[in-house]
């Protein structure tokens, strides 16, 4: 059998939902409003990028990998598994905010939505385009302004439930992604991508991540 990162990365994804159910479960958290919001966020994300996984694959992920790699990566997920621990088990490492309001609450919920939109969209335009069109470089719709756009997405995914739980700690695993694998990931793709000879004058155009800023 030929194992694909994929596989480590997905059955993860697909065991997170269950994992914070067990997690509410052992600390009888069925009345946390919040817990219940963590695991409607982050449990559909995880089924969501499952069906995008089969439905319309990213060709990264289809990459061979060894059991020790894979299983480096299936640890290094669990990461993100820090927020709703602290939901649930009511543990605060570094509190962010003693008493979040509701105006808190609703721009995670907000942040996540936007983030699901960005990310999935954006990687369905690839998909289809790189289908469709291959060997050819991917500049508008979703990528005009920025070369990056899933990974905004998944950013702003993330950081809608990570701050649920109102602790430096999970936004502090966030932030080791996204220099170790997100930004060196972004620099091998634009290294990639300057093979076309428009890459130039697309990369003066767009910006890395954020519009106007990276």
């Amino acid at each position: 059998m030929i194992l694909k990162q994929k596989y480590f990365i997905d059955s993860h994804k697909g065991i997170t939902p269950l994992f914070i159910i067990g997690l509410i479960f052992y600390y009888n958290q069925w009345d946390n409003f919040i817990a219940l919001i963590y695991l409607a966020l982050h449990g559909t994300y995880g089924l969501l990028w499952i069906a995008k996984s089969r439905i319309y694959p990213d060709k990264q992920w289809e990459n061979k990998t060894s059991i020790l790699y894979g299983l480096t990566i299936w640890f290094g997920l669990s990461l993100y598994w820090i927020s709703p621990y602290i939901l649930t088990s009511g543990t605060n490492f570094f509190p962010i905010l003693n008493e979040p309001n509701y105006i808190f609450y609703t721009s995670c919920i907000i942040m996540y939505i936007i983030g699901v939109f960005l990310h999935f969209t954006s990687d369905m335009q690839k998909h289809i385009y790189l289908k469709l069109n291959p060997g050819n470089l991917i500049t508008d719709l979703m990528f005009v302004k920025i070369r990056n756009t899933n990974y905004l997405g998944e950013l702003f995914i993330y950081m809608g439930f990570t701050l649920l739980a109102c602790d430096w700690l999970p936004l502090i695993a966030l932030l080791l992604f996204i220099c170790f694998i997100w930004i060196p990931n972004m620099i091998r793709k634009d290294k990639s991508l300057s093979r076309y000879p428009e890459f130039e004058k697309y990369k003066k155009q767009t910006s890395r991540l954020f519009p106007f800023i990276y």
